[in-house]
């Protein structure tokens, strides 16, 4: 009895000890999920032909370009270095706001979508049918996307994979529950699908005129956040133009304080888009 308690006791200890560890990481794991989050991250962008290589590379070339002008300008090295890492993250900042404005414009269109959806199904057209219509009368942002499960479904017939593909070309979460509906729909059958789209399209309304009022109102603060972070680098930028005026930066004081000032600005600039970050709805039914 002693060594049965015994052994339930040491059998306990594991578990508690296997629970609080965390798996080794394959190797090329950290890659992978940079890779797969950077496709989602153009796909979201509305960038199509880009892979993340492509990407790291174009953002590489720009950080040495600038890297080389400003150097052959001020003469100073640490100047050139801090300027040369901002155009490198030029390209990412830019998809990401490309992403932020694709989210607001598919916000504004995917109503007038589902109504149109939720008409074609009223007027006896089958899914398949009335999504591909999407693609030539739809709105003008997602007519590619439907356009292109038209195409897939008209070459393979199969509606499960011709709607795996849009929604991964689509790459929105309003666009995740459209097709998991009518994916489920399709395949248990529902009478109530009409109506489902309609309440769908209601409140895809209310939230995107909650969201753009709010979007107004903290918008001139961002904007003003983000000037006031910018100016001090575009006056050094254009102090570097004479590098007499930027001689006092080319020191080890000057070095500190320059990678100091970019660490600075690089974290209040994180911190300021984190504060003002709205709550958006994440990709759940992927």
């Amino acid at each position: 009895m002693g060594a049965l308690l015994g052994l339930l006791l040491g059998l306990g200890c594991l578990l508690i000890w296997r629970s609080t560890t965390h798996p080794t990481p394959a190797p090329g794991a950290a890659a992978k999920r940079w890779t797969g989050s950077t496709s989602e991250l153009l796909a979201q962008a509305g960038i199509e032909g880009v892979s993340p290589r492509q990407l790291v590379g174009v953002s590489a070339a720009l950080g040495v370009v600038v890297f080389v002008l400003v150097l052959g300008t001020s003469q100073v090295p640490v100047i050139a270095l801090l300027f040369g890492s901002f155009a490198a993250l030029l390209p990412v900042v830019l998809v990401r706001r490309r992403r932020a404005q694709r989210s607001v414009e598919l916000r504004e269109v995917w109503p007038e979508a589902v109504d149109n959806l939720a008409s074609g199904v009223r007027a006896g057209l089958s899914l398949p049918e009335a999504l591909t219509q999407l693609g030539v009368r739809g709105p003008e942002q997602l007519r590619s996307p439907f356009r292109r499960f038209g195409e897939d479904y008209r070459a393979t017939g199969r509606f499960a994979e011709s709607l795996d593909g849009l929604k991964a070309a689509l790459a929105d979460p309003v666009g995740d529950r459209v097709v998991e509906a009518l994916r489920m729909a399709r395949e248990v059958g529902g009478t109530d699908l009409g109506r489902l789209l309609r309440t769908l399209s209601t409140f895809l309304r209310e939230d995107a005129r909650t969201r753009a009022e709010l979007e107004t109102r903290q918008g001139w603060t961002v904007n003003a956040a983000r000037l006031a972070l910018c100016a001090p680098w575009i006056l050094l930028l254009l102090l570097s133009s004479q590098p007499a005026a930027v001689q006092a930066y080319d020191t080890a004081a000057g070095t500190v304080v320059l990678l100091v000032g970019g660490g600075t600005s690089l974290l209040a600039y994180r911190v300021m888009l984190r504060v003002a970050r709205l709550p958006t709805e994440r990709r759940v039914l992927r």
